[in-house]
């Protein structure tokens, strides 16, 4: 599934064409999506308790996820995702424009190039004790009357 959470997304089928929306919530498994503000439905909620009352409540209920298509962040059109292969890692990547989807991926690729140009990180070395003085200092305590 090349859809995921918080991408922004293009109904491109159905009552909701041509609308756009962030996603929800995705289910790989039965190949769903939650798209926000995109096929509202309305449920009736029932009073549970004494002092509540019953109402309608409005739902993004789930779309089948051949019906979106992710909009890219840069160029803003509706692409078919590409898939990279960086350091051994599929990325996605816009076709048109060579912009990286994944927001957590461009923000690791800028963070292991500003700790490639950073100086290597210094390490402390601890002295060494010499075996004389080691020995010495147990003997000094509270035993010596």
């Amino acid at each position: 599934m090349n859809v995921k959470v918080n991408d922004n997304v293009l109904v491109i089928t159905g009552k909701y064409a041509g609308k756009q929306g962030k996603v929800i919530a995705c289910s790989p498994k039965s190949g769903r999506v939650t798209v926000e503000g995109v096929n509202i439905h309305k449920k009736s909620k029932k009073a549970r308790k004494g002092n509540e009352v019953s109402q309608i409540v409005e739902i993004e209920a789930p779309l089948d996820v051949s019906n979106v298509m992710v909009v890219c962040p840069s160029c803003a059109k509706a692409v078919r995702v590409k898939h990279n292969l960086v350091d051994g890692k599929k990325h996605r990547v816009c076709p048109k424009c060579g912009a990286g989807l994944d927001k957590a991926y461009s923000g690791k690729a800028a963070a292991k190039a500003s700790k490639a140009e950073a100086a290597p990180k210094r390490v402390r070395k601890r002295a060494k004790k010499e075996e004389g003085e080691a020995k010495t200092e147990p003997e000094t305590g509270d035993k010596a009357e």
